[in-house]
């Protein structure tokens, strides 16, 4: 083991991730529930699907995507409306659901540049932190990180502090080598590394100029990726089977390169089209829920599906080049609620009651204190956890709400069209700030989920209230905010952004 290894493991018995010294109430919880009795934890396969859209699956409303599967863990469990990824991006949120903290307070606030993209690591291998910005933009730019520091305590070291086994399938995307899930409390990665998308769908992996995945080694010519991922999954829970285990299915589909298996992507082309109609992307979700389907038979031939607690998600919204997420507005990459809000389903037998539907507002950072408390894990004690547990709503049906006053996003940088901003949802009200152009948007999710109406100019008041809140939020995850470019020259060509519908 090397050396970098070594002083990670110094570095949380240091800080108590031991099962002691993380919490005293949640840790008096744990002891309460579990007393010691390894038998009595539930596993966990946690799926966290690419940039799979809100309505890309036939359980929330899509009639050309085909998804028994999926819709069958919704019919079993408990399915949210109003669930959210931490960023209209990936990273961003891979990083959240990790750690249970915001990426503004992480520093990871952007997509992670894999080295084939330009992502050269330092050699002092400390994050960049100086501002970023040609003469064509208003504003100079945070950096966004390179990776997910090691120091972040991440839901499989904390799992592995009360004897769970953990394995990371699929897309990593928080860094590359030193950064790698295995330096992050799993057991197994495989699949994971630097890339945000794989080479290619179909052994081996590559392609040029990108080359192969480094942790998944060539099997069988012409595999499918998702079908290899779902092996892999299945593999494990069998060999892991007598112990708790903590399985993150975090599948690369459906992120472009956009590549299905020949035989269903004959069967959409022969299928009425919908407002979605890319019998390709179909034929990536279809796989994907084809893995769904593996893994929970699995669970059912070796009896562990009434003890596994499942999740099923997406790390931010459908790309609106390849499937559609009306009627919600806009897609990958933007503050509008086609970017952010998330399928989530959660499947529990018998503990929630079977298609049970929940409109309670939950994100990304929840995961962390909900598997933790689950599980009975303490939840670190010498860092802010920005999530609340989820545990209770579970249980209850729903019918216990969270009393949490907002949720916030933070995204300080250009990206094509899109201008820096950050956002605040308090109630059915949310708020996008701008920081290049327009600066308010407002808008009642309640009656206007599409976000048609802007109210910013007729609710003042409301805006300057939801504003004064976020600012708030932004000081205390010393958030980093743009700054004016003293080089801007607004004849190279800088114009100001028109919001896209």
């Amino acid at each position: 083991m090397d050396r970098l290894h070594c002083s990670r493991r110094d570095l949380l018995k240091a800080i108590g991730l031991g099962g002691t010294a993380l919490g005293v109430e949640s840790a008096l919880k744990a002891t309460k529930l579990f007393a010691g009795d390894m038998t009595n934890r539930p596993n966990f396969v946690f799926f966290l699907i690419d940039d799979l859209g809100w309505r890309d699956t036939a359980c929330y409303g899509s009639s050309y995507y085909e998804t028994p599967n999926i819709d069958r863990l919704a019919s079993e469990g408990m399915r949210f409306t109003n669930a959210y990824a931490a960023c209209a991006v990936c990273s961003p949120t891979r990083a959240a659901v990790m750690t249970g903290r915001y990426p503004a307070r992480l520093g990871v606030t952007d997509w992670i540049r894999s080295r084939f993209q330009g992502g050269k690591i330092p050699a002092d291998k400390k994050n960049p932190t100086k501002y970023v910005g040609g003469k064509n933009r208003k504003l100079l730019c945070p950096p966004n990180a390179l990776w997910m520091e090691l120091s972040e305590i991440t839901i499989a070291e904390a799992l592995k502090s009360v004897g769970y086994t953990t394995c990371h399938i699929g897309k990593w995307h928080l860094g590359a080598d030193d950064w790698y899930p295995d330096r992050q409390g799993f057991d197994y990665n495989i699949g994971g590394c630097d890339f945000g998308q794989p080479p290619s769908y179909f052994d081996p992996y590559s392609r040029k100029g990108q080359g192969d995945i480094p942790t998944l080694p060539s099997r069988r010519k012409g595999e499918y990726l998702t079908d290899r991922e779902a092996d892999e999954a299945a593999k494990f829970i069998r060999q892991h089977r007598d112990k708790p285990f903590f399985l993150y299915m975090a599948n690369y589909a459906v992120h472009t390169p956009i590549q299905g298996k020949a035989n269903l992507v004959a069967k959409y082309k022969s299928k009425k089209p919908t407002n979605q109609k890319n019998p390709t992307y179909a034929a990536m979700v279809e796989s994907v829920d084809d893995a769904v389907g593996k893994i929970c038979s699995t669970l059912d031939e070796l009896n562990l599906s009434e003890r596994t607690i499942m999740f099923f998600t997406s790390d931010n919204g459908g790309l609106s080049s390849v499937t559609n997420n009306a009627p919600l507005r806009a897609g990958k990459g933007y503050p509008y609620e086609g970017g952010i809000r998330e399928p989530l389903i959660v499947r529990w037998l018998n503990v929630i009651e079977p298609g049970t539907i929940s409109d309670e507002p939950v994100t990304s950072v929840d995961y962390l204190p909900t598997i933790c408390e689950a599980a009975g894990a303490a939840l670190p004690h010498d860092r802010a956890i920005d999530g609340v547990s989820i545990l209770e709503h579970l249980r209850s049906n729903g019918r216990m709400t969270l009393h949490r006053d907002a949720i916030f996003w933070h995204f300080p940088h250009y990206r094509g069209n899109i201008v820096p901003y950050s956002i605040i949802r308090a109630g059915d009200w949310k708020l996008i700030k701008r920081y290049d152009g327009k600066r308010f948007e407002l808008f009642n999710l309640k009656a206007d989920m599409p976000e048609t109406t802007d109210l910013s100019q007729k609710r003042p008041g409301k805006v300057k209230e939801l504003d004064a809140k976020l600012i708030a939020w932004l000081r205390a995850t010393d958030a980093k905010l743009p700054k004016p470019n003293p080089d801007y020259d607004p004849d190279r060509g800088s114009k100001r952004v028109k919001t896209s519908r």
